[in-house]
């Protein structure tokens, strides 16, 4: 809605977003770190007054970014999980996210760290469901092993086949949506 695919006119935006809900879509996917979480803002505005349990909100956070908008690496720590997810429950304006995935393994954080961390916002009743992004089928199996994974969002198409080895049967065995 902003930032990455040039400049964007909020009310077009938010009249996108409108039109998806009246036409019943329900799956409102985010990053936090889209436009340094200012993708958000414009999503609350849409979302307000709308029913909460009528639409579900996916948001994917760890991603860093440069002050010139470049990959920064990647932060799932604990800490960090309860901080950003603090600052996308502001943001968005709402007191649960449905849908919360690492947008990235975290090179220095074991997943069952972070996926611990989630499962605490869970239990807190911050966040509904664990989602996973870009990860192998032992590291789904690991999340899973600490909390059982709602999906995973990977790059499969006719380009990028490599998830049909032994990621897709995994999560078929295990039950998780992709």
């Amino acid at each position: 809605m902003v930032g990455v695919h040039g400049e964007a006119d909020r009310s077009v935006s938010i009249a996108a977003v409108h039109a998806a809900l009246d036409a019943d879509v329900t799956l409102i996917d985010t990053g936090d770190f889209h436009a340094m979480g200012h993708n958000e803002l414009p999503l609350a505005e849409a979302l307000c007054g709308r029913e909460r349990d009528s639409y579900q909100l996916s948001v994917t956070f760890g991603m860093l970014r440069t002050p010139g908008q470049c990959f920064g690496g990647v932060d799932a720590r604990p800490a960090a999980v309860k901080n950003v997810l603090a600052y996308s429950l502001t943001r968005l304006g709402t007191d649960h996210i449905g849908l919360y995935r690492p947008g990235r393994l975290g090179p220095a954080v074991p997943i069952e760290d972070t996926v611990g961390a989630i499962r605490e916002m869970i239990d807190a009743g911050h966040v509904r469901y664990l989602g996973l992004s870009e990860v192998d089928a032992a590291t789904v199996r690991r999340a899973h092993a600490v909390h059982p994974a709602t999906d995973l969002q990977i790059e499969y198409s006719l380009f990028s086949r490599a998830v049909e080895r032994d990621v897709l049967s995994t999560l078929r065995e295990l039950g998780v949506g992709n």
